[in-house]
């Protein structure tokens, strides 16, 4: 054997023997990954789910990101994604605080403007009645009841500091009673008609 092929498999031996080295001394991200999970972990608890969305789905995302790259054997991805995920975490707790205040003074704003739309509508109804005026008394009726019972509710919920529930069930009084006030306006301002007709 020549003296230059003992060389080359020599080279060859030895650039085998540092891949080897290489590829055994990558390890997963452990440390970053349970970073990344107990910060995710904490703006959950902390509600950033509900009060800080984006940042928090964009945490989420990053994880699982990280979570698949590991999977994959791409440690050096995956632990950047890691540290994504935990950064984005903490942007999103960092934000809950001041996004719940907001949101609880627009639903307080909310209420008033709610408990207005309700006292119109009863203003409405007496008119309507007034003018003997043909409307569904009882489904108004029963729309408005069911509006003060979710005001109410919504109150509560405002006050034992449930932001968000509070303000899904706001959003959800509004357009019952606007329903009901669309159908009033629409049976007195057919009534003039009818009654010209006759």
């Amino acid at each position: 054997m020549s003296r230059k092929d003992v060389f080359s498999k020599l080279f060859v031996l030895m650039v085998v023997l540092s891949l080897a080295l290489f590829i055994g001394c990558a390890k997963p991200p452990t440390a970053e990954m349970e970073k990344a999970e107990k910060a995710v972990a904490e703006a959950t608890a902390k509600e950033a789910n509900l009060y800080a969305e984006e940042a928090f789905k964009k945490a989420e995302a990053a994880l699982q990101n990280a979570k698949s790259l590991v999977g994959g054997k791409k440690y050096k991805e995956a632990k950047a994604a890691a540290e994504e995920a935990a950064v984005l975490a903490g942007q999103s707790l960092a934000d809950v605080e001041a996004n719940k205040a907001k949101m609880k003074t627009e639903a307080e704003q909310f209420t008033v403007d709610l408990q207005k739309e309700m006292e119109n509508l009863k203003g409405l109804v007496v008119a309507a009645v007034k003018k003997k005026v043909q409307v569904n008394r009882e489904e108004i009726q029963a729309a408005i009841g069911k509006a003060e019972v979710d005001l109410t509710a919504a109150k509560d919920q405002l006050q034992g500091g449930k932001i968000r529930e509070a303000m899904n069930l706001l959003k959800a009084i509004g357009p019952q009673l606007k329903t009901q006030t669309d159908n009033v306006n629409a049976a007195m301002e057919a009534a003039p008609a009818a009654d010209k007709k006759k």
